[in-house]
């Protein structure tokens, strides 16, 4: 079964403004005061924004209107600007599907497209989250998602995004994602793959953009008693560049999204010099696992993640991610 991490209020629709209660009332109040008078009591309003639990941030914004009759992003910008700090509590400052509308954004800004961040919004959902997401983009902005992609996009990541944004996953069924069916897919994966001159991009997309968690796993360990690897290996095998880092990251969604979330953590921190973005992107759309991302994390790079992001960030904007870590434990 799929993971969804949007909160179940954004799922159901259920913003009701007189259901939000007392505690919102008081972390408007204290984000209000942290924000009142001549300069910012930053350290104050990092512990109250990075504390706010997923469901929590779809309420406090529109609370905060009621009350102060401003746009609780635009006073976060007002006070904290646009760099990493400032752009973090932006996105903590909005409920996390309009967050993931604003990152597609902040992704096909400027000249170049980036990508990695693009791809990481995009791949790895299920059909209920990807039918909202192009409903609020569209919402937000006023332009269809699919154009956008396609005109910051192209080849075969694409194609993959594409595929990914048709939300044709299946629903798991015994009956129908039988042996039967793993011994036909691993046998076409393999032909569009390794077991032909040239690779089948498309043909593999589509299998594996339609397969649900559960069968992928089935299909993953099937491939690798016939063929001696895995998926995964498969895929780096014969994509490359974008497409083969769409490609996997969206398999291992499907396969450990824990994994998958921790080695994002890795990337964005590896090498000389950390990726701001990636990292403030990652910690705040996964901020609903973050505690089994830092068991995972731990595990799997024998390295604590509130050390190494003391040691990649500093200042006010790392003591917002350590908070972010904080409140998930």
């Amino acid at each position: 079964m799929s993971i969804e991490f949007y909160p179940e209020i954004i799922l159901e629709g259920d913003l009701s403004p007189d259901a939000f209660g007392a505690e919102v009332d008081d972390i408007c109040q204290e984000i209000h005061a942290a924000c009142k008078g001549f300069g910012t009591a930053e350290d104050r309003l990092l512990k109250v924004m990075g504390s706010m639990s997923p469901s929590t941030r779809c309420k406090v914004p529109i609370r905060y209107k009621e009350l102060f009759g401003k746009e609780l992003r635009a006073v976060m910008k007002s006070e904290c600007g646009n760099r990493d700090f400032g752009f973090a509590l932006q996105l903590l400052a909005v409920d996390p599907l309009a967050a993931d509308c604003m990152l597609v954004e902040k992704a096909c800004d400027g000249a170049g497209t980036n990508e990695l961040l693009l791809f990481t919004i995009i791949c790895g959902r299920t059909n209920r989250e990807m039918e909202l997401l192009k409903k609020k983009f569209f919402d937000l902005v006023t332009k269809d998602l699919g154009r956008v992609l396609d005109r910051e996009l192209g080849g075969n990541l694409e194609a993959l995004v594409i595929n990914v944004m048709q939300a044709s996953q299946q629903d798991y069924d015994e009956d129908f994602h039988n042996d039967e069916k793993v011994k036909e897919d691993i046998d076409a994966l393999h032909e569009f793959g390794i077991g032909s001159w040239g690779t089948n991009e498309k043909g593999l997309f589509k299998i594996l953009c339609a397969s649900p968690p559960e069968y992928v796993k089935k299909l993953n360990q099937a491939y690798a008693e016939k063929h001696g690897y895995s998926l995964t290996k498969a895929l780096e095998k014969e994509l490359g560049g974008h497409v083969r880092d769409a490609a996997t990251f969206m398999l291992g969604m499907k396969l450990n999204p824990i994994k998958q979330v921790s080695d994002l953590v890795n990337r964005a921190c590896k090498g000389l010099g950390s990726n701001e973005l990636l990292l403030t992107a990652t910690l705040i759309r996964y901020s609903g696992i973050l505690k089994e991302v830092m068991i995972a994390h731990a595990e799997e790079y024998s390295t604590d993640m509130k050390e190494r992001i003391k040691g990649e960030t500093g200042g006010k904007y790392e003591k917002l991610l350590l908070t972010l870590l904080d409140s998930a434990e």
